[in-house]
């Protein structure tokens, strides 16, 4: 019996290999490395496989992209005057970068947003709750991680009481990501109206299998009229309270402006995939311009996830950023493992003059992806790249790119193979010279607190180093 089955397994596994070869649109190294678990451990393998291997079986997941946007009547007016746009507008600076993102996905250019952008954790939940706490007409709300701790539970009693007063509230949560969210402390919020959205439930109480897609995105649009999307979860290691993490460090922005109904777009996508429930968008999507402060920060929103295409869109426009820099790129990401197109972007751009500096943790919330965070850090070094490690007793998670005191990107994709082929992101594509150099200086701040990686110290890493790299480095691509 036991014979019969290895055999079976090998055999499964097999085809499996077979089918990632020549009907998956899978990267190389993905595929050498799942072969290697596949044939290594052919029965753990399988499993790992089923839970974390799997790509989506339909790349367009909510229905066919192009059907998507008819549902969506909303923006066809829109889609009209895309032309009318470049050809009346072709003197605006950045136009390249603008009509890129709106050829990789449809991504509308907003041009009277008012940003603020928040990178302490206390500050920005006190933003965040009197938001919450003012809203009239609708809150929807969706989160990776949302957990029913301190901070959390000061959302939901929010939730809870403005339904009850008659706002209307959505929330959504990733079912991976929020798996420690105790779900009995959402029944007083359904009891007093609240509508709740679990995004890839499982089927199963111990294992999900859609575990390996999981729902990035955490967006916040209050009345449609405010939104909120970056790096912070809800819970309370983002407000520095714990031991292991100590200070966290993320960037968020606040915004209003007409670009909040592009983020309420986003929102009402997931929502309509994860609950089925059909929404009057003309009602939900009405926005009203009357008491809109004066202002003028351009932004895209960009969405990308397996279910969108293969164009990895929000990998594409960090790659637009990359090329586009004349100055400087300054990036902050918590992971740091990237394919050859980014890295001999950055390799070039830095070879041209252009002050690139990267900045990542200083420890790792795993210990695979600390020692791959290294290793494609150390490929940069002999390109004039700069390497920075944040501070030792506290972590680096934001999510920020910034050119030329023109161009920054914040959102929730990381610089990451992850983010770009397997998680569902939403970034803020911002065209404003006030907003850029904030970020700017941000990360300027951050060097002080941060360490500097030099060719010298890496070459000179130790022997045991250069094994947990390169052992981290070869299964990357399933981290």
């Amino acid at each position: 019996m036991f014979k019969f089955l290895t055999i079976l397994i090998h055999l499964i596994n097999f085809f499996t290999i077979v089918y990632m070869v020549f009907k998956e649109k899978r990267p190389a190294n993905s595929i050498i490395a799942w072969t290697l678990i596949l044939y290594l451990a052919p029965f753990i393998g399988f499993i790992a496989f089923l839970l974390v291997g799997r790509r989506l079986n339909n790349a367009n997941m909510f229905g066919v992209k192009d059907s998507e946007l008819k549902i969506f009547n909303i923006y066809n007016d829109y889609i009209k005057e895309r032309e009318l746009f470049k050809s009346t507008n072709k003197n605006l600076k950045n136009l390249d970068m603008i009509m890129s993102l709106e050829a990789i996905e449809f991504s509308p250019y907003r041009d009277d947003n008012n940003i603020e952008l928040f990178s302490d954790g206390k500050i920005f939940f006190e933003e965040l709750l009197e938001s919450l706490k003012k809203a009239k007409k609708s809150i929807n709300i969706e989160f990776y991680i949302f957990k029913s701790d301190d901070i959390g539970s000061k959302i939901l009693n929010i939730l809870e009481e403005k339904a009850r007063a008659g706002v209307e509230v959505r929330f959504l949560y990733d079912s991976v990501g929020s798996r420690s969210l105790n779900k009995t402390r959402l029944k007083p919020l359904i009891d007093a109206g609240c509508k709740i959205g679990e995004f890839f439930p499982s089927w199963l109480k111990i294992i999900n299998l859609n575990m390996n897609f999981r729902n990035h995105r955490k967006i916040v649009v209050i009345d449609n009229t405010i939104g909120f999307v970056g790096g912070f979860n809800v819970g309370d290691e983002y407000l520095g309270k714990d031991k292991k993490f100590g200070y966290w460090r993320d960037t968020h922005i606040k915004f209003e402006g007409s670009a909040v109904k592009d983020l309420n777009l986003r929102f009402l996508a997931d929502w309509r995939y994860a609950t089925k429930e059909v929404v009057d968008l003309e009602k939900i999507l009405v926005f009203d311009e009357s008491n809109l402060k004066p202002a003028n920060d351009g932004m895209q929103i960009l969405s990308s996830g397996p279910n969108l295409s293969d164009n990895y869109e929000i990998k594409l426009g960090y790659l637009k950023m990359i090329q586009k820099a004349k100055d400087y790129i300054y990036i902050q990401s918590p992971y740091l493992i990237i394919d050859k197109s980014i890295s001999d972007s950055l390799k070039l751009a830095a070879l041209s003059g252009v002050d690139v500096r990267i900045m990542i943790p200083g420890k790792g919330d795993h210990p695979f992806v600390y020692w791959a965070n290294l290793f494609y850090a150390g490929e940069l070094l002999d390109s004039n790249v700069k390497i920075y490690h944040y501070d030792k007793n506290a972590f680096l998670h934001a999510k920020t790119v910034v050119i030329d005191d023109e161009i920054c990107s914040v959102g929730t994709a990381n610089m990451d193979t992850r983010s770009f082929e397997l998680n569902f992101e939403v970034n803020a594509f911002i065209y404003s010279e006030k907003i850029a150099k904030e970020q700017k200086q941000e990360f300027k701040k951050d060097i002080l607190k941060s360490t500097q990686l030099t060719l010298e110290a890496y070459n000179n890493r130790g022997r045991s180093a250069k094994i947990k790299e390169s052992f981290s480095k070869l299964f990357s691509s399933v981290l």
